[in-house]
């Protein structure tokens, strides 16, 4: 059974949001929380609501003792796979901290090539709270960029599914075709290139 034993003050938080999706980037986050933080309701992203996870979001920032938000690319998801670019942007995100963590706690079952000390915890943003901080951030920056490329790329319901493959969005995909914002790697939208002969 996981039990958390570090102190506070030097430990960062890292998780990833959008392996799932089949457009758009995968993005990460890597949060110190230090001691003290006072902030209330951190959870898993996923099991609160939009209103609660925009309000942490703001929190978050202002009273983290650092914080990055990094990411993977679309082009970087087809060329290394989703797997192996959500762990390059999970390490983009604790390079990209101001103070550099002792330990790090990263949500899953993997861990990005590092000379870190860390450990991999599964369902780690139910268990560690600077995990839960950054899926926190992680999720509302990629969600918001999402409904931003909704506008960019009509028909497609980016702002409701966020780019997962939902039957709105493959069907959009059968339709439309994919934007560059799709992954092609992924079976959905591959299947959408060699229907329209785009490749």
């Amino acid at each position: 059974m996981f039990e958390y034993c570090m102190a506070r003050q030097f430990v960062a938080g890292v998780d990833e949001v959008g392996r799932g999706p089949l457009a758009g980037d995968v993005v990460a986050a890597a949060v110190i929380l230090g001691e003290d933080h006072g902030i209330e309701g951190l959870a898993d992203s996923k099991k609160i609501t939009e209103k609660k996870r925009d309000a942490l979001f703001d929190v978050i920032q202002e009273r983290a003792v650092s914080f990055c938000i990094a990411r993977a690319s679309v082009e970087e998801i087809d060329e290394l796979n989703i797997l192996h670019a959500s762990l390059l942007a999970m390490k983009r995100a604790v390079e990209g901290l101001s103070i550099q963590p002792q330990y790090i706690y990263v949500d899953g079952n993997k861990l990005p090539k590092w000379t870190y000390s860390a450990e991999a915890v599964v369902k780690g943003d139910s268990l560690v709270e600077e995990i839960s901080a950054a899926s926190i951030l992680a999720k509302v920056t990629r969600d918001r960029e999402m409904v931003a490329l909704d506008e960019k790329y009509p028909g497609y319901g980016l702002a409701g599914h966020k780019g997962y493959p939902t039957k709105v969005h493959v069907d959009a995909l059968k339709r439309l075709g994919p934007t560059i914002i799709h992954r092609k790697s992924f079976a959905p939208v591959r299947a959408a290139i060699e229907q329209m002969n785009l490749f």
